[in-house]
């Protein structure tokens, strides 16, 4: 698969309700230049649950809607 030749124009995504201005292609592009550990953050674009091993496939787009929450952990 080829890289599009615009991967470093940036382009908004609304984070908790927030615009936020990004060039992350990927949802762990974005989770990467967070200042979190991956692991204590879960994610989902668009209303749907995008689990960590996954993450690295799911293409952003302008205006998509990524909600982050700490994972819910059994015990």
């Amino acid at each position: 698969m080829s890289t599009p030749d615009f991967i470093s124009e940036s382009f908004t995504v609304v984070v908790n309700g927030q615009p936020q201005t990004t060039t992350a292609r990927t949802l762990q592009d974005w989770v990467d230049a967070q200042s979190v550990q991956p692991a204590a953050l879960a994610t989902a674009v668009n209303g749907e649950f995008v689990p960590r091993d996954l993450r690295a496939q799911r293409l952003l787009c302008v205006g998509d809607l990524i909600v982050t929450f700490q994972p819910i952990q059994g015990g």
